[in-house]
């Protein structure tokens, strides 16, 4: 080879790096002005990457609408956005994410003496003599195995007994509903995710809190309880809680809260049921609700975890283990709501929105974008 030919040759060997940089590595387009102003100037990472992994959620119409995104950092709002229609001051509903607001409610009675985790649940219209159902502890209701047949998805839609539950026959007197089901596996035996399985917590902690069968007194006493000792002391100023007409609240679905006022109790859970300093329910009882049920590694106790799907819920991961670490854990609510705690990066993530069954992969994938933009613990 002639030392003439060899610029010609190289010149050859650089044409297929110089297309690729002049198609593949286009820069993306900039940020519209209010997608950057919807993260602080000093979120303590980069702000355009963080700033367009959120604008990123709300652009994609294969993620489902989102409504309301706030992202705390150390206890610090870094970004907040909302749909069209939607501000700070709008109180959303969460679906099942108030469900970890009543095994936290559950956590205090225990803590008060008014409860015991490993008794068996103080149901009346399980004691009867050779009632099988008289065996199911309070710590297997709060683990979802407490082996009462459910079905919270059914098809058609009317026929799952969380929709019967809570609009149809069941309505007017929830936890009867469900402390009616018979046993479908041996206590302690089988995951199975309820609904109707939290009305009864609910209905526990108002047998606990007063004696008087009265609706009335039962919303009220519940009422105060759940304001005076979590809500209030919490920041949840704007939480709106519903009861059913026997007065039983409807913790496993009906409360409503400002997107700041959810991220608030991700923080309160972040900070191991502390808030200021003040212990609200012992660090133990969130240990507790982190901790996998026997039968499912990605659920705790009220609480998802960040673990992959097993045992016998096998099937879709709830979060996202593959891509965030596995300390991190969530409240999860119908249609993509999320409270999600990934205490190593010391982050609270609220989501609040609409997100079919369909799209909920593709909503997973954007929320794990938004918190791999910080250094992961």
């Amino acid at each position: 080879m002639t030392m003439r030919r060899l610029p010609h040759i190289l010149a050859l060997l650089l044409v297929p790096s110089l297309v690729a940089c002049g198609s593949g590595d286009k820069a993306p387009p900039p940020l519209e002005p209010a997608a950057l102003a919807a993260v602080v100037e000093q979120p303590g990472v980069e702000r355009e990457r963080l700033a367009r992994a959120v604008d990123e959620l709300f652009a994609d119409e294969n993620a489902g609408e989102t409504r309301a995104l706030v992202l705390l950092s150390e206890g610090r709002i870094v970004a907040e956005r909302y749909g069209e229609g939607y501000n700070r001051n709008s109180r959303l509903i969460g679906w099942s994410m108030a469900k970890t607001v009543t095994g936290v409610m559950i956590g205090q009675l225990v803590a008060d003496g008014r409860l015991r985790l490993n008794e068996t649940a103080p149901v009346p219209a399980w004691q009867r003599s050779g009632d099988p159902r008289g065996e199911i502890t309070l710590r297997q209701l709060l683990q979802m195995r407490s082996g009462l047949r459910h079905t919270e998805a059914g098809s058609p839609v009317y026929d799952s007994d969380e929709v019967r539950m809570l609009f149809l026959d069941g309505r007017d007197d929830m936890a009867a509903y469900a402390e009616a089901q018979p046993l479908e596996a041996e206590p302690g035996r089988q995951f199975e995710y309820s609904s109707a399985t939290t009305v009864i917590l609910a209905d526990i902690a108002a047998r606990a809190l007063t004696d008087n069968p009265d609706p009335a007194f039962r919303r009220k006493a519940v009422r105060d309880y759940l304001h005076t000792r979590l809500l209030d002391p919490v920041g949840m100023k704007s939480a709106m809680v519903e009861f059913d007409a026997a007065g039983t609240l409807i913790g496993s679905s009906l409360m409503h809260a400002t997107a700041r006022d959810w991220a608030q109790f991700g923080e309160f859970l972040r900070n191991g049921g502390a808030v200021k300093g003040a212990q609200l329910v012992p660090r133990g009882w969130i240990d507790f609700m982190k901790t996998s049920s026997p039968r499912n590694p990605a659920y705790g106790a009220q609480l998802w975890l960040n673990k992959p799907a097993g045992g016998d819920a096998r099937g879709e991961d709830m979060l996202f283990p593959d891509r965030a670490s596995r300390t991190a854990f969530a409240c999860i609510g119908h249609l993509g709501q999320y409270v999600i705690v990934s205490p190593g990066q010391k982050l609270t993530l609220v989501r609040l929105g609409k997100t079919d069954g369909e799209h909920r992969a593709r909503l997973r994938e954007r929320l794990a974008n938004i918190l791999a933009v910080f250094p992961r613990d």
